[in-house]
């Protein structure tokens, strides 16, 4: 059994941890709801553009655009999006057991032959996927700690770029979606070719608008708008995902140390009652044997 000054010393060790993890949720509260915030501002944008993309690739001819170029893939490229620190739960494990997952079930030829390339985004995957059997060919890490456009464009030239010259025939993204703070959706998207819209859907098509310019230079124009704003909502859905997942994680973290401080007081307690129990009974058997002997 543990002596009372070990006790102590436990009970002090997770009253430090506990005030740690309770900073450390102040600090994800704070950064989620900026990040909230900035994903909110940024999905309808994105959704609208979206909607006119899909409207507008039914109208003109899109075959003469890279990036809807549809070929036989015998090489596919997958952008995997992680956190670059840990703390925050199943975050990035579950993103990294999905795109495991992913690539055993649909590319497991292609990845024994190296046609399986990863873009890593974060510094957890890129640490998991650069030590095993994979082919990551680019990595993003340290983007969150300050958020920019630019890394989105420059994720996306870099990509397309391999695409259009035929380094890989398919681009996905494999991501966490921000639902609330307590929740996030992991997501496997395709991402290139640019996915054109069927010609029976009746929804995009039901209203024809009329467009200033023509509709092929809009599309011209509206293609990289597009996919650098998607890597962006990508970017900051995983941003928020990861605050919510970090304050869940420091929650239930300094809700179990309260409750492992409460163990360790009623052991501390128990022992030190035992304590003073077994001096008494000393006492008095000594008292009683003084007594005999006398």
């Amino acid at each position: 059994m543990a002596t009372l000054r070990e006790i102590r010393q436990r009970i002090s060790g997770v009253k430090s941890t506990q005030k740690i993890t309770k900073a450390m949720k102040m600090v994800a509260a704070s950064k989620l709801r900026r990040a909230t915030e900035a994903i909110i501002a940024a999905r309808p944008y994105a959704r609208k553009m979206q909607e006119l993309l899909s409207h507008l690739s039914g109208q003109v001819d899109v075959t003469k655009y890279p990036q809807f170029e549809v070929r036989e893939v015998k090489s596919v490229a997958i952008i995997i999006v992680t956190a670059d620190r840990g703390l925050c739960g199943a975050f990035n494990s579950n993103i990294i057991k999905a795109a495991v997952n992913h690539i055993n079930t649909n590319y497991a030829d292609m990845n024994k032959a190296g046609q399986v390339k990863l873009i890593c985004v974060g510094k957890k995957s890129f640490d998991f996927f650069s030590k095993r059997n994979y082919t990551v060919i680019s990595k993003h890490v340290g983007i969150f700690s300050r958020m920019n456009f630019n890394v989105a464009k420059t994720i996306v030239s870099e990509v397309v770029n391999g695409f259009v010259k035929g380094d890989y025939d398919k681009v996905e993204i494999i991501s966490n979606e921000f639902k609330n703070a307590v929740q996030q959706k992991l997501t496997i998207g395709q991402f290139l070719p640019v996915v054109q819209v069927s010609a029976g859907d009746k929804k995009l098509q039901a209203t024809d608008y009329i467009y200033e310019p023509t509709s092929d230079e809009i599309v011209s124009a509206l293609v990289p708008k597009h996919l650098n704003f998607q890597v962006w909502r990508v970017l900051l859905d995983s941003n928020a995902a990861e605050h919510g997942a970090r304050m869940s994680a420091m929650e239930n973290a300094s809700t179990n140390a309260r409750d492992l401080i409460k163990i360790l007081q009623l052991n501390y307690n128990k022992a030190r009652q035992a304590a003073i129990t077994k001096e008494l009974l000393e006492i008095v058997a000594g008292a009683e044997a003084l007594k005999k002997a006398s």
